[in-house]
C-alpha cells in the first residue's frame, strides 16, 4: 500500500537512468519500478511536484501526481470513456465523409468543435452530418473494418477493469453503429451515442435521430450510472480528449485526457500523452 505522496512516471522511452534522474529531484524516499517503462516516486519532497512536472513535460513522460497516495484498484467502480480518438484510432464521421470524398470539410468542424471554439455541439454534429446525405450505409461497415483499430492499451485496460467488477461506460458523439459493435466485442456494460437515419434504399439521409448525445448528455449519462452503482466521485475515471468530455470528465476524480485538445489537457487532473490508455493502471494499488 502506497499512502504516502507519490508521482508515478511512464512512456515508451523512459528507463532506468531516466527513472534514477526523476527520483532524485523528487527526493522520493523509494522508487519501485513498473514494469520496463514505468516508475513510482514514493514518498516524495511535494515541493518538487511542478519540477518534476516540468521535468516530465520536457522529455517526454507521462506524469501523474498523487498527493495522497494511491487508491486500490478493486475500489473503483466506473471507467467512462469517449469513443472517438479516444478508445479507438480514428474519428468515424471523418472517415465515413472520406468515402464520399468530403472529408476536408467534415474534419475541419470536427477539429474545431473538438478544440472547443465551436460551442453549440449539436449544431456542429447536424452541419456534418448532413454533408453525409446520399452516403451508401455500407460505408460505415467498410469504416469499421478497415479503419477502426483501437488505441494502444485499451483491450488491457478494459480488461482488468472488468476482472475489478468495474462497469465500463462507452459515451460518444459519434454513432450507435460503432458504439454497439464495440459494445459487443469488448463486453462494454453500456453505451451511448447518435444514431444515424437510414432510407429506405440504403442511403444515409444527412440527418440524425432522436436528441444528440452532446456535452451534458455525456455527464448525464455518468452521473446517472455512478447514482446507480453507489460511486463517489472518487471511484470514477473518466477518459477523452475533445472539449465535449470535460462536463463529464468534473463527475470523476481521475478526469484524464488521453492524447487530448489544449483545452482538455488544461482542464483534466491527469494527462496521458505518451503511453497507452491502460497506463492508469499503474495508478492504483494492484
Amino acid at each position: 500500500m502506497f499512502t504516502q505522496p507519490s508521482i508515478i512516471i511512464q512512456a515508451p522511452r523512459l528507463n532506468l537512468s531516466l527513472m534514477e534522474q526523476a527520483a532524485a529531484t523528487a527526493n522520493a524516499n523509494q522508487l519501485v519500478l513498473l514494469g520496463a517503462h514505468g516508475g513510482l516516486l514514493y514518498d516524495i519532497d511535494t515541493t518538487s511536484v511542478s519540477d518534476i512536472q516540468q521535468w516530465a513535460k520536457n522529455n517526454l513522460i507521462d506524469f501523474a501526481y498523487f498527493e495522497q497516495g494511491l487508491q486500490d484498484w478493486k475500489n473503483m467502480k466506473i471507467l467512462a470513456m469517449d469513443m472517438d480518438s479516444t478508445l479507438i484510432n480514428i474519428e468515424c464521421i471523418d472517415e465515413i465523409a472520406a468515402i464520399a470524398g468530403r472529408k476536408e470539410q467534415v474534419a475541419a468542424i470536427t477539429e474545431a468543435a473538438m478544440r472547443g471554439e465551436i460551442k453549440d455541439f449539436s449544431e456542429s454534429l447536424r452541419r456534418r452530418v448532413a454533408m453525409l446525405k446520399g452516403v451508401p450505409a455500407t460505408a460505415l461497415e467498410q469504416v469499421y473494418t478497415e479503419k477502426l483499430f483501437l488505441n494502444p492499451g485499451a483491450e488491457h485496460l478494459l480488461q482488468k477493469a472488468h476482472q475489478a467488477g468495474i462497469k465500463t461506460l462507452l459515451v460518444s458523439g459519434g454513432f450507435t453503429f460503432f458504439t454497439e459493435r464495440l459494445k459487443q466485442r469488448l463486453g462494454l456494460y453500456e453505451t451511448h451515442a447518435n444514431t444515424l437515419e437510414i432510407d429506405s434504399n440504403g442511403y444515409l439521409t444527412g440527418e440524425v435521430l432522436g436528441d444528440i448525445v452532446d456535452a451534458q448528455a455525456k455527464a448525464n449519462y455518468l452521473k446517472t450510472l455512478a447514482e446507480k452503482e453507489g460511486a463517489s466521485i472518487h471511484q470514477c475515471i473518466a477518459m477523452g480528449d475533445g472539449s465535449n468530455d470535460l462536463l463529464m470528465m468534473e463527475n470523476a476524480y481521475y478526469s484524464v485526457a488521453y492524447r487530448a485538445k489544449p483545452i482538455v489537457q488544461e482542464q483534466a487532473r491527469f494527462s496521458i500523452n505518451h503511453s497507452g490508455l491502460d497506463a492508469i493502471l499503474n495508478w492504483f494499488n494492484p
